[in-house]
């Protein structure tokens, strides 16, 4: 019998290698974001930590968008649903910070990486659109995985536990309004009226609740090394979704959406470089089961792609 050798993988473009490398960078980014919000809230508040994010954001993303040639001018017919996309992204920014300051970062993240489950829930449920069976029982097997995580981390701290799913269904919703108004604005722009309205936001409420003395939406005085963690946490933002913008502009999200999940194997290098802290084994498996269920939606979201191009 004639061996008939395999045909050969499809060479990526350089464009999407591009892509990747952005990608990549996008996932070791990230996690720094996480590390100083968790260096931070040993002496600041979480809604200060929250707010800092947003000033340092903004301010790093105003020359870039003077760079691309975007107006620093607030579309006012789009201000409506900036607003609410600001909104989202300040709930899910608090809730995670919120978490790490006592949970292990990568046990945080793991949670919150339920987020594209959540998508696809809403978009069957919500907006109609056609999910399989298959990829249902890849988002309950990936929410079963979460619960492994949340388990032994609520019973050590507590309702906390349950921080990281209120960024995930949050930052979902985030995506899907970013989704919308992609197709009407620059993402840079994007990015950088976010920013300023979501301080603009976080200002009075921070304002407001210092003055009935809330714990975690009071003013501090940042001292020595918090003002960097603070500066850290804007300006790892403002690198990793930058990151992640190019990323999706060069390459495909069915290539680099898979890549992300790189993320916490970072997480979890930098949670025990910094903190010494590790997923117990129970923890570890969650995280396991999170990331193939995610893998295998994404592989069938694909599949569903290519039928859909075929059919037209």
């Amino acid at each position: 019998m004639t061996h008939v050798p395999a045909p050969p993988l499809p060479a990526f473009s350089d464009r999407t290698v591009l892509g990747i490398l952005l990608m990549i960078g996008f996932c070791i980014t990230a996690p720094l974001i996480d590390v100083s919000s968790k260096l931070a809230t040993a002496t600041i508040p979480v809604g200060q930590i929250t707010l800092g994010r947003f000033v340092v954001q903004g301010a790093l993303m105003m020359p870039i968008c003077l760079w691309v040639g975007q107006s620093l001018r607030l579309p006012v017919a789009f201000l409506p649903v900036l607003m609410w996309r600001a909104l989202c992204l300040i709930i899910s920014t608090y809730c995670f910070v919120g978490a790490v300051r006592y949970m292990p970062i990568a046990d945080a993240l793991a949670i919150a990486f339920v987020e594209p489950f959540i998508i696809l829930l809403i978009g069957r449920f919500i907006y109609r659109e056609e999910v399989g069976p298959r990829r249902l029982a890849a988002v309950a097997v990936g929410f079963v995985g979460a619960m492994c995580v949340i388990q032994p981390s609520f019973a050590v701290f507590g309702p906390v536990a349950l921080l990281p799913l209120g960024t995930a269904f949050f930052f979902a919703l985030y995506m899907l309004v970013t989704r919308s108004l992609s197709r009407r604005m620059h993402p840079i722009a994007m990015q950088f009226h976010t920013s300023t309205v979501a301080a603009a936001i976080c200002l009075p409420v921070l304002i407001v609740t210092d003055a009935f003395d809330v714990p975690t939406l009071t003013f501090v005085q940042p001292e020595g090394w918090a003002w960097a963690w603070m500066a850290g946490v804007g300006a790892a933002s403002a690198v990793a979704h930058l990151l992640m913008t190019y990323a999706l502009k060069f390459a495909p999200s069915s290539v680099v959406a898979p890549i992300h999940y790189t993320e916490i194997v970072m997480a979890v290098a930098l949670g025990w470089a910094v903190f010494e802290d590790l997923p117990n084994r129970l923890s570890m498996l969650g995280i396991l089961i999170i990331v193939g269920s995610g893998l295998y939606v994404f592989h069938r979201e694909r599949l569903a792609e290519k039928r859909k191009r075929i059919a037209i």
